[in-house]
């Protein structure tokens, strides 16, 4: 299912790509067609001509388009049918699915209703039996319960209409949720049901059993109750946990408050008791110097000792006060803390009634539980199958969980009671502490009151006193101690702190990284939107340069059509002329004719002699003037021809010229786009709407003049076919039509002269409006010019580097190309096959029919055709592979477009770190000038009274220090700008050289947005100097302003001194621009120098990039191990530094303070002593100051490591980037190798299987060649054979004929009997011998010859043998000719292999050339790898430099930290000794005060101790040393993996060396990856193994777990039997326990209660699940309408798509159907021309033979008219008659005057010249006038007019098959003529036998011409009616008018 899914999916996606692929495609031709007819409105028209061209052109555009969307239509068609196919190709899979899901369906339905039918079964049972149970309880008195309603049947919601055939498959899914859903509702029924069944069978059979069950539902009841109530107290004893917890946090907190707020009152009173110290200390040593001065200043001191006493006391009373506030406060505590400890014994009473409750419950339950098992036996021993094994289970399951909860609840109150325990202990403790701190005190406060109120006297005491104050002292001097020791722990703590912010750090660093990768994302949609605008420019560029050439093409164009237009209407006036010459001649031919005619007519008599001169003088004539007819049609169709070849030319270079002015126009729209787009887009659209409407319009009317022309010419055609039947009148028709075709294409060229002047007022109208928007892009277009010439240097540059890729696309294109010869030797190959294939058919067919001595050489043959099948697939496996390689080239093409889109980048960076650095400079310059400003300000103020010759000097200063300003910063922008420029073509220029197809367009793109930045640069620094220069015009304003108010003579000192100020600045000003010009010299010197960075680094990203994956090995390696140990080093070094500052400022104070100590003390002592101390004091003072200036070189020593180590930081980061891209080179080579070496094996296994295939096709040529050679002697001997097998036959007959005649005498019969028995045994044995050797024969095909040989020798045996043995040779012979036959079709069959086997070899030739050049292909690649290679190794010894110099400074880095650690151990060293020294001085105060004895003692032990403190610094100095040796060794392996590194490079360049040499040699390089591959798998089992042990230990840890759960299980069986016991206390208990009967009673209801509630919980539970799969399923649903949604807007946009296709291609359709009319209206026209050919042949074969006769009925009609007229008017038919038969006047007067003589004449005469002509015949009369003989001929002619004026049938059709009844009419007139009988008959019935004899019955179309020639001799009868009476209308005539007069009138007009 998932298999056709995804093949539906991916199918659906091809698919789709196709349809956008054409889509795009389509978009585009749209695009491109939009912007074409935006375009169309901007052309400017200059002539008439070009405008004609314009016109011409757009038609030709149009045509274009059509054809490019017709082919557009067609790849669309064929997608369509390729989707079509797919369609039905899914629709088949689905179909089959859709089949079997129905089938499972169906099954399910089955399913749903069999488990549908059981519900409703079990709920009938459930039913039933609940009747019954309640029946039961009702029956024993038992309250009801209430039963399990059957409601609870949820509702299935059932599809009838799985029939379907749009089955979802959520449809699907449904359904079987919902069979799972009914099938678990049927097995709970049936728990259900079972469960009643139980409880109703326990009803009927005991009583007691009812009560029994409501005990257990009441037991469960409480068991539930119990749960409750346990989880409910559970949840308040954490609860009170939580808070009991939050209240001792919130108390601890106080106290350590209150304990801190203490201890620094404590330290307050320290201090001023000290001070107080060292005051008693002054007066009791002055006491003990002098006693006589003691004794005598006593009463002084004890005076002010009392006042200072007071003092003491007073502020002692103030301390007790406090204390006494503190001793309440904490008293208030202890009551608080009591008070809560007796809560909290409350709550754990509390508890443990709450425990014994449930331990009670407990019993209670086990005493049931015992009740139930023993009643439970007794109902198994009464009934089988009537226990309760579920409800028992769970309530054994409910006991387990209580006792769980138990033994949790008891381990809580554990943990509550321990924690209760240590809370009071350290209560306890700190009030214990408080008050007996608090007591001393107090204590000793008291004390010292009571001795200075008793004792103030003796001062001895005082002294003991103050020495017990002084060891207080040193306590506190302790304490203050430990507050350091708290004071480093939060030290330590803020450390952890740093740690986790620095973790904090890192995470911020990842999102960084993140929000990088997403820039990356960007940039790759920048690039795409950059590749777009490139192509643009390209495309620009390339029309551009066409636009130029073709202008020039065009040009000479134009001028050779105009003069072929010139020559073109020469000849079209001299054919006009010819014409008219031609016409003349008939006219003159015609006239010649007439004299003829009348000539004729006179010499009637010599007719026989003459007729035959006439004749051939006719026919000469009639051939000239057909030869000149048929030469002017030669003219005209050569003037047609040339006609249209200048049409097609023009065409062309319209079409030319129009393309070319499109190209134009798109280069200019391109850039008129932003400013003319939206409304030259709408007005062009409109425009040309109405240019569509009105050519489709013209279109239409021209197709209606046209087809009107036709009729007219089609209706002249039919006409001119009834004319008479002369050569003239035809040939007269031809110049017609001629001249009607002539005006047509006058008529065609006026209208598209119209068409185009209208053309050329709308383009006019055009150009008027937009030459608005032209005025202003004229502007544009000059600024733009500027660009272009900077583009054209561009171009030549970017035409270099196309040159280079040029030759790279050739190679690729030599590529491309054989790949398509070797398609296209696999297909010569498969023909080949199949040529071979019915060559094998046809071998088998002879096989079938010759002997089998054939089969062999056809197995042989076989055999090789399959040897030559299978290599030919070997050939094709080689070329998929050389493909595959063809493949990776690109990918690694499209890896380095990756790479230069990352410089682009980089240059991108740079640009906007020149717009940094302008914006800094302007910012620069903006503080300048308001400095200026400032300094201005004050000249103000101090120049107001200066003259106007200082103003006129400070001008000339400002403008030219302005002038300078400007110019500089004018000169070092375009400096930067060149630079920049310069710097970048230099670097495209080195990767240009790569031959890469994309960077020819990131160099334009860059070129443009350097142009952009240079601009909007000079921009800016244009806007700011016109700012600084209204700045300073502004300024000098000001001044000049001021110096008017100066005046003139009054402040000369002023002036001098404001002079010399003046020139102070100036001096100031010239310094300051001196500085400016330097700063940007530096800045550009940066710049340039920054760039040639960026270069040397671009060129060196290469040799980066293969550190890189090497470098990622360093760092797995050396990240773990060198930044944790760095750190670690720092984070130890700031530590430690931060102590030893913390205990040098301590140190330093306490040095303060006792030397103020001892300089006091030291005033009053002995001389000895004092000097000891001064000499001490000094020694001491100059350590302190050696220590101060140790502490600042410490304090420059730690800032000096801690910039090292960053450097350090940072350049072992750039180390590890540069090993990890040294890396990825590495790994890019060694691809590259390895695929090189493919190719090369690959190829030498190609070659080499083409020379085996070359040497077994020459062994087969030779085998070949032999075989023929062994049938050309086979064919010569069988031809020698057969050249002496005739003769015999020739003397057998004629031996047979004397036999014959021998035969005849009976004597001879008898010997010749014998003799031919003799013969007969002879011809039977040479038979049989003839047998076996044509067996032989047969059998040895191959031995022909000998075989032959054989033959031949036994045949001149045979001839001198008898006549019969000749019979059987023949029979041999006609068998010999058969195999004869057979071996010419195998020669032939050997010969066509021969032919293929040539050809194959030829073939294979080609492919050995092709190898050929592959190979030169490979060496050539090999060289520019070499080339690489080299590079490489250039950029791998940079790089190897480099890491040289990291290594030198790593040292020096080491070298500077060995020292740093060195100094630190020496301060280190110091700050003890000075912690010595300030604890010696302690001391010696000390002993000073007692006695100045142990001061010896003191130092030495002081010596010691400093001895061993200086050896474990010592020790500390050791360790430090050893960690150093471990960062060398750390750093040594780093500097022995950079040496593996140029190892591993050294290794690379000589596998390279090797591939030179020879590419086999590469298999090393395979078995070294082979073993760094067993590496990385050793590596692998490494790991696999680290992470078993690590599974070992996460095992023993689970053994664990598993052990202690064992023995929490013991522990539980233990308790289990216990419980076991219990229960059977409480089986005995049971017996007690039935008065609780009722209760159980009431338990069950509250069962079924519950019961009904778990039915809830399913419930609500069933409907959740339900929800969830609804919702699931209308997700899906909401997926698929998501992908119907999708694929609706597809099919919109197709349609949109198709609509505009088909709205482009309805004009094309138009157009297509107009051609279409007129090439069938052509094609009627040159049908009729035929139609029209044959007529006037048939009309020439009727003037020859009708030729001077005249017609029978014709003269019939007449003479039966002449004896119906009166006698009165028979001279006017006779005269008629006359003019008919073409007599003179004179003639008929004679005739007429003659009556009697006359008439006889006339009549015999007419009957005798009527016998041998025919004549045009005359009408019959109408029935209408049939027995009129009172009217005269002329009435019944003019009636006869006027009835045949009248049309009876309608107008001739346009068609072809319309015309035959003219043609019909013509032939009609051959027929013959029938009697005068039937003529006498009525002539309606004449006309329905013999419709087509009489041509006044004809249509009048069909008879009667409307055209008429304008020098037509002959009768006016024979006339055609004239053009100005087209048809005869009836007149309206009087009987009583004469008929003549009538007559008369009509033959004048």
């Amino acid at each position: 299912m998932a298999s056709w899914l995804g093949g539906l999916g991916s199918g659906l996606g091809q698919s789709l790509g196709q349809v956008g692929d054409s889509l795009s495609s389509l978009t585009g031709q749209i695009s491109s067609f939009t912007k074409d007819i935006l375009l169309e409105g901007a052309e400017e028209v200059g002539d008439a001509a070009t405008e004609l061209h314009v016109s011409n052109s757009r038609l030709r555009e149009i045509e274009s388009i059509n054809a490019a969307q017709k082919f557009e239509n067609d790849r669309l068609k064929k997608v369509c049918s390729d989707l079509e196919e797919k369609h039905e190709a899914a629709e088949l899979q689905i179909k089959q699915l859709s089949i079997e899901y129905r089938n499972q369906l169906q099954q399910k339905e089955v399913e749903i209703s069999h488990l549908k039918a059981r519900q409703n079964a079990l709920q009938e049972q459930l039913q039933k039996v609940q009747t019954a149970a309640q029946n039961s309880q009702l029956g024993a008195g038992v309250l009801p319960a209430a039963t399990a309603s059957a409601s609870y049947v949820p509702e299935v919601r059932h599809s009838s209409g799985f029939e379907r055939d749009d089955m979802d498959f959520g449809d699907i899914i449904w359904s079987q949720q919902e069979i799972n859903r009914l099938s678990n509702e049927v097995s709970r029924l049936e728990s259900e049901v079972d469960h009643w069944k139980q409880i109703a069978v326990s009803s009927k059979v005991q009583g007691t059993n009812d009560a029994e069950q409501s005990e257990i539902c009441k037991l469960q009841n409480v068991v539930k109750e119990l749960r409750q109530n346990l989880s409910q107290e559970i949840d308040e004893h954490q609860h009170e946990l939580s808070v009991l917890q939050d209240a001792q946090r919130q108390k601890l907190v106080e106290i350590s408050r209150r304990h801190r707020e203490e201890l620094r009152e404590y330290e307050e009173r320290i201090e001023e008791l000290e001070t107080r110290l060292q005051q008693d200390g002054v007066s009791t040593d002055a006491m003990d110097d002098s006693k006589i001065t003691e004794q005598k200043k006593k009463a002084q001191s004890l005076d002010g000792g009392q006042v200072e006493e007071l003092r003491v006391v007073k502020d002692l009373e103030d301390e007790i006060r406090e204390l006494n506030h503190k001793l309440s406060s904490a008293k208030a505590e202890n009551k608080n803390l009591l008070k809560e400890q007796e809560f909290v014994k409350l709550e754990k009473t509390q508890i443990a009634q709450d425990y014994e409750k449930l331990k009670s419950d407990f019993n209670v339950l086990q005493r049931s539980v015992a009740e139930q098992d023993a009643l439970l036996k007794e109902q198994k021993q009464l009934q089988s199958k009537t226990s309760l094994p579920q409800d028992v289970v769970s309530l054994q399951q409910a006991l387990l969980e209580a006792e769980n909860e138990i033994a949790r609840l008891s381990s809580l109150n554990q943990g509550l009671e321990k924690e209760l325990t240590s809370a009071q202990h350290k209560l306890e403790n700190i009030l214990s502490s408080n008050t007996e701190d608090q007591n001393s005190e107090i204590n000793q406060l008291r004390q010292d009151l009571e001795r200075k109120e008793h004792e103030l006297d003796e001062s001895v005491a005082e002294r003991e006193t103050l020495i017990a104050e002084l060891e207080e002292l040193d306590k506190q001097n302790q304490e203050a101690t430990q507050h350091m020791i708290t004071l480093k722990e939060q030290l330590s703590k803020q450390h952890t702190e740093t740690d986790s912010i620095i973790k904090q750090l890192k995470l911020d660093i990842d999102y960084e990284r993140k929000k990088v990768s997403e820039l990356e994302t960007e940039k790759t949609k920048t690039m795409k939107e950059l590749e777009s605008q490139k192509e643009k420019l390209s495309h620009c560029s390339y029309a551009l340069n066409d636009l130029h050439v073709t202008k020039q093409e065009l040009q000479d164009n134009i001028k050779d059509l105009q003069e072929q237009l010139r020559k073109a209407q020469d000849c079209n006036s001299q054919s006009k002329k010819e014409i008219g010459e031609l016409q003349q001649r008939l006219k003159e031919r015609e006239e010649q004719l007439h004299v003829s005619l009348s000539k004729l007519t006179e010499k009637s008599n010599e007719e026989s002699t003459c007729q035959d001169l006439i004749l051939k003088e006719r026919e000469v004539e009639i051939a000239k003037l057909q030869s000149d007819v048929s030469e002017n049609k030669q003219i005209n169709e050569d003037l047609q021809k040339s006609l249209s070849n200048l049409r097609t030319e023009n065409g062309k270079l319209i079409a030319a010229i129009e393309e070319l002015k499109q190209d134009l126009n798109d280069a200019i729209s391109e850039k008129k786009k932003v400013y003319l787009e939206k409304d030259t887009a709408v007005e062009a659209l409109k425009m040309e709407k109405r240019q569509l409407e009105s050519e489709l319009n013209e279109t239409e009317k021209r197709l209606l003049e046209q087809a009107h022309n036709y009729k007219q010419t089609i209706e002249e055609l039919s006409n001119a076919r009834s004319m008479d039947t002369t050569a003239l009148q035809l040939e007269h028709e031809r110049l017609v039509k001629l001249h009607q075709e002539k005006d047509f294409k006058i008529a065609e060229l006026k209208r598209t002269i119209e068409q185009m002047e209208t053309d050329h007022q709308e383009t006019k109208e055009m150009l008027t409006t937009s030459l608005g928007g032209q005025k202003q892009l004229t502007d544009l277009i000059k600024e733009k010019e500027v660009f272009i010439e900077k583009y054209k240097n561009q171009a030549l540059q970017v035409k270099q580097e196309l040159e280079e890729y040029i030759k790279f696309s050739k190679k690729q294109d030599v590529l491309k190309q054989n790949l398509e010869e070797k398609d296209r030797s696999l297909a010569v190959m498969k023909e080949e096959n199949n040529h071979l294939k019915e060559e094998i058919e046809r071998l088998k067919d002879q096989q079938s029919r010759s002997t089998p001595g054939v089969e062999p050489k056809t197995l042989d043959i076989i055999i090789e055709l399959e040897s030559e099948v299978t290599q030919l697939k070997v050939i094709k496996n080689n070329l998929e592979e050389e493909i595959k390689v063809h493949k990776k080239t690109i990918e690694d093409q499209n890896q380095a477009a990756v790479k230069l889109q990352q410089s682009l980048q980089e240059q991108r960076k740079e640009i906007d770190e020149s717009r940094f650095q302008c914006e800094q400079m302007n910012v620069t310059h903006e503080r300048l000038f308001l400095e200026k400003d400032e300094e201005i300000r004050t000249l103000q103020r101090t120049i107001e009274q200066i003259k106007t010759q200082l103003h006129k000097e400070r001008q000339i200063i400002q403008t030219d220090s302005s002038d300078l300003f400007q110019e500089t910063k004018v000169q070092t922008l375009n400096g930067e700008n060149g630079n920049e420029k310069h710097d970048l073509s230099k670097a495209e220029i080195e990767r240009l050289v790569k031959g890469i197809k994309e960077r020819e367009m990131e160099i334009k793109l860059l070129n443009e947005k350097n142009v952009s930045l240079s601009q909007q640069i000079d921009q800016l620094s244009k806007d700011e100097v016109g700012k600084l220069t209204r700045i300073i015009q502004e300024k000098d304003l000001e001044i000049q302003a001021l110096n008017a108010r100066v005046s003139s003579a009054s402040y000369r000192q002023d002036v001098l001194s404001l002079q010399q100020q003046l020139q102070a600045y100036v001096l100031e000003r010239e310094q300051v621009l001196a500085v400016l010009s330097e700063k940007t010299r530096e800045n550009s010197q940066l710049k340039t120098e920054y760039r040639n960075i960026m270069d040397m680094v671009a060129a060196k990203e290469a040799a980066l990039v293969r550190l890189q994956e090497e470098n990622r090995r360093l760092s797995s390696r050396s990240e773990n191990s060198s930044q944790d140990m760095s750190r670690e080093t720092i984070q130890n070094l700031s530590r430690i530094i931060r102590e030893k500052d913390i205990e040098i400022d301590a140190l330093t104070q306490k040095c303060q303070t006792l030397l103020t100590v001892l300089q006091t003390s030291s005033t009053g002592a002995d001389n000895g002593a004092g000097g000891v101390n001064s000499n001490q004091f000094e020694e001491l003072l100059q350590e302190r100051d050696k220590l101060k200036q140790q502490v600042k070189k410490m304090e420059e020593w730690k800032q000096q490591v801690i910039t090292t180590v960053q450097n350090m930081q940072h350049e072992s980061a750039h180390l590890q980037e540069e090993l990890q891209k040294l890396q990825a080179q590495i790994s890019v080579e060694s691809d590259s190798t390895s695929r090189l070496q493919v190719d090369y094996n690959g190829l030498i296994q190609s070659y080499e299987q083409n020379e085996k295939k070359l040497k077994s096709f020459s062994q087969e040529l030779a085998q070949v060649q032999h075989s023929i050679g062994q049938l050309y002697n086979t064919k010569d001997l069988l031809l020698s054979k057969l050249d002496l097998v005739t003769p015999s036959v020739a003397t057998a007959s004629t031996v047979s004929q004397l036999s014959g005649v021998q035969y005849s005498p009976p004597e001879a019969l008898s010997e010749e009997c014998k003799l031919l028995q003799k013969e007969l045994e002879q011809l039977k044995k040479k038979l049989q011998e003839k047998d076996s050797t044509i067996r032989t024969l047969q059998e040895n095909n191959q031995r022909l010859s000998d075989s032959v040989a054989t033959a031949s020798e036994l045949e001149r045996r045979s001839q001198e043998g008898t006549e019969s043995e000749m019979r059987q040779i023949k029979e041999k012979h006609d068998v010999l000719q058969k195999s004869l036959r057979e071996k010419d079709i195998l020669i032939k069959s050997k010969s066509d292999q021969l032919l293929s086997v040539s050809e194959n070899l030829s073939n294979k030739e080609n492919e050995n050339e092709l190898l050929k050049q592959a190979v030169t292909n490979l060496k050539e690649r090999n060289l520019i790898l070499e080339m690489d290679i080299r590079k490489l190794k250039e950029e791998n010894e940079k790089i190897v430099a480099r890491c040289r110099e990291k290594e030198t400074e790593f040292r020096a880095l080491q070298e500077t930290n060995m020292q740093f650690s060195m100094m630190l151990k020496e301060k280190e060293f110091e700050s003890h000794s000075m912690k010595e020294k300030a604890l010696a001085f302690e001391k010696l105060l000390k002993d000073k005060e007692q006695g100045k004895t142990g001061e010896l003692n003191q130092l030495l032990n002081e010596v010691k101790s400093m001895q061993e403190k200086a050896v474990t610094f010592q020790q500390e100095r050791d360790q430090v040393m050893v960690a150093l040796k471990q960062k060398q060794m750390e750093s040594s392996a780093l500097q022995s993996e950079v040496q593996h590194l140029h190892e591993k490079e050294q290794r690379l360049n000589q596998e390279l060396e090797r591939l030179r040499n020879h590419l086999l040699e590469m298999e090393d390089s395979y078995t070294r990856e082979a073993l760094a591959a067993e590496d990385r798998e050793v590596k692998l089992r490494k790991k696999v193994l680290i992470l078993e042990e690590k599974l070992a230990s996460s095992s023993t840890a689970v053994e664990n777990a598993s052990h202690q759960a064992s023995l929490q299980v013991e522990s539980l069986q233990e308790q289990l039997n216990l419980v076991s016991k219990q229960r059977d206390e409480t089986v005995m208990q049971l017996t007690i326990s039935q008065d609780q009967v009722k209760q159980y009673a009431l338990s069950l209801a509250n069962l079924q209660m519950v019961l009904e509630q778990f039915q809830q919980e399913e419930k609500a539970m069933y409907s959740a699940e339900l929800e969830r799969h609804q919702k699931q399923s209308a997700e899906w649903k909401k997926k698929a309408e998501n992908l119907e949604e999708k694929v609706a807007s597809l099919q919109v946009s197709l349609e949109e798509a198709n609509a505009a296709l088909d709205a482009a291609s309805r004009l094309t359709e138009q157009l297509d159907i107009k051609e279409e009319q007129i090439e069938e209206l052509k094609k009627e026209g040159e049908i009729r021309r035929e139609m029209l050919e044959d007529v006037q042949n048939k009309l020439m074969n009727l003037m020859n033979s009708t030729e001077g006769k005249v017609d029978k009925l014709l003269m019939r009609n007449l003479f039966i008219g002449h004896f119906h007229t009166p006698k009165n008017k028979r001279l006017e038919v006779l005269r008629l008659m006359g003019s008919i038969l073409g007599l003179k006047k004179e003639e008929l007067d004679q005739l007429l005057s003659e009556e009697q003589r006359g008439v006889t004449r006339w009549v015999t005469g007419w009957l005798g010249g009527g016998a041998g002509s025919k004549s045009v015949p005359s009408t019959p009369l109408r029935p209408t006038h049939q027995n009129i003989f009172n009217s005269s001929f002329s009435e019944l002619f003019v009636k006869f007019l006027e009835t045949e004026s009248c049309p009876s049938l309608p107008p001739p059709k346009l068609s072809v098959h319309h015309l035959k009844p003219l043609g019909a009419a013509g032939t009609g007139k051959n027929s013959s003529t029938p009697p005068n009988s039937q003529m006498q008959d009525s002539p309606v019935s004449g006309m329905g036998r013999r419709p087509d004899a009489n041509p006044f019955l004809a249509p009048r179309s069909a008879a009667v011409p409307l055209i008429t020639p304008a020098s037509s001799s002959g009768h006016l009868l024979m006339k055609p009616i004239s053009d100005a009476l087209p048809t005869f209308t009836p007149l309206p005539v009087s009987p009583d008018a004469c008929a003549g007069a009538v007559l008369k009138d009509l033959l004048k007009q």
